[in-house]
């Protein structure tokens, strides 16, 4: 069975790459409850957007999923810039999944896209998983699931009350 990896970031405090994994056979019962929680006239959930009442309502609801999310943290020295930041968390993500996982799919951030493409074509390559790992970038009103990393990416930048809350759906937090 195949899985992806459905990545977002936050640049809010320090730099957090977060990928949730979803299995193959669960994607298509994942999009449709995440589909679910997005109101009319919206076009996706997004944290930032949201009411602390709906926060918690979604936070719940992606809960009952069962999916974990893996938290890449790059503080580091302040030399490093947030392009170099987020170059360390995917080559770290594809060293975590590369014997795991067929499919990435990033957020689109048109500023970032032609560089992501560059380096992960590097990065699979020096992991040997070119051939195995498949990535592509997509807006997230076009693919829901890009919505579980946002969440728990707002959450763990937030830190307090929201880092708890989203503590079930954290598989981890991997320092970078």
């Amino acid at each position: 069975m195949t899985s992806h990896a459905y990545v977002d970031e936050s640049k809010a405090r320090d730099y957090l790459l977060a990928a949730t994994i979803v299995d193959g056979g669960s994607v298509h019962r994942a999009r449709q409850e995440v589909r679910r929680l997005v109101l009319p006239r919206q076009t996706r959930v997004h944290m930032k957007h949201e009411s602390d009442r709906r926060r918690r309502i979604i936070l719940s609801a992606l809960a009952e999923l069962g999916l974990g999310t893996t938290i890449y943290s790059a503080g580091g020295p302040p030399a490093r810039t947030q392009i170099e930041r987020r170059r360390a968390c995917l080559a770290r993500l594809v060293a975590d999944v590369h014997d795991g996982c067929d499919r990435l799919v990033l957020e689109s951030d048109e500023t970032q896209d032609a560089r992501d493409r560059r380096d992960l074509l590097e990065i699979t390559r020096a992991a040997g998983s070119q051939e195995r790992v498949s990535y592509e970038h997509r807006r997230a009103a076009q693919e829901p699931l890009l919505a579980l990393p946002d969440v728990v990416a707002w959450c763990w930048a937030r830190g307090g009350e929201w880092r708890r809350r989203a503590a079930p759906l954290t598989a981890g937090v991997v320092d970078v």
